[in-house]
């Protein structure tokens, strides 16, 4: 069963095992880091203090001061579930009947979609609580001119657009390839996995790579549209 209904809703199995997974990932990552917190960094505490140093410094490169002090958290609980949940599918997939119960969240369109609007919808939240509802259309949609309001309107829509499919198209991708070199292996016996063994390690390594980008450009671009909403356009 890859789907099933609840409240008139339809929920993907898929979606909702994969993001638990990568929810308990992250948690459990942090508490085992955080567990012996002292005044002289070691071991996994500094792990942990170079993953917040690096998040928040995404954060200062657009918004310095305390509109980027807010957004700390937010940026580095972003950054560790993407990058868990790009990996996930790449160490582990459970599909039964042809059916996939477990892969990486991240390669769901519908995933990154609603990630995205989140995202965003913490952006326009932000800007209507520092500026006003008034302040915050004028700022946002009528500067430097209002005749540009159509095109900030299509801007919106893009964000959304580009924040999501991003993310998904780069881990989507590097999933389907694996799977095809996992299928090409196994098509001719032994001289087609001496073949495909060396490339799915190489694929791999290069994916994790990819996945740890892809976390980073999804940080970073949050923040920046969420930049654009709490500081004044000139």
């Amino acid at each position: 069963m890859d789907s099933f209904q609840f409240l008139g809703l339809t929920f993907n199995t898929a979606n909702i095992i994969s993001i638990t997974i990568a929810f308990a990932i992250v948690f459990f990552v942090v508490f085992f880091l955080s567990r012996k917190i002292t005044m002289k960094p070691t071991g996994g505490q500094n792990i942990l203090e170079w993953i917040i140093d690096f998040t928040n410094g995404i954060v200062r490169g657009q918004l310095p001061g305390r509109d980027g002090g807010q957004l700390g958290l937010f940026a580095f609980t972003a950054f560790l579930f993407v990058f868990f949940a790009n990996q996930l599918g790449l160490f582990l997939q459970v599909s039964v009947n042809g059916v996939d119960y477990v892969r990486s969240p991240t390669a769901n369109p519908v995933v990154t979609l609603t990630m995205a609007m989140v995202t965003l919808a913490l952006a326009h939240y932000l800007g209507v609580v520092k500026f006003g509802f008034g302040g915050y259309i004028s700022n946002s949609y009528l500067k430097p001119f209002a005749a540009l309001l159509p095109i900030n309107l299509v801007e919106e829509f893009t964000n959304l657009l580009t924040l999501a499919l991003r993310l998904y198209g780069n881990i989507f991708a590097g999933e389907t390839l694996l799977k095809l070199i996992g299928g090409m292996a196994f098509s001719h016996g032994l001289p087609t996995i001496i073949v495909a063994l060396p490339l799915e390690i190489v694929w791999q390594g290069f994916s994790v790579f990819i996945g740890a980008i892809q976390a980073y450009v999804f940080v970073t671009l949050s923040t920046v549209y969420i930049s654009r909403k709490v500081t004044v356009e000139e």
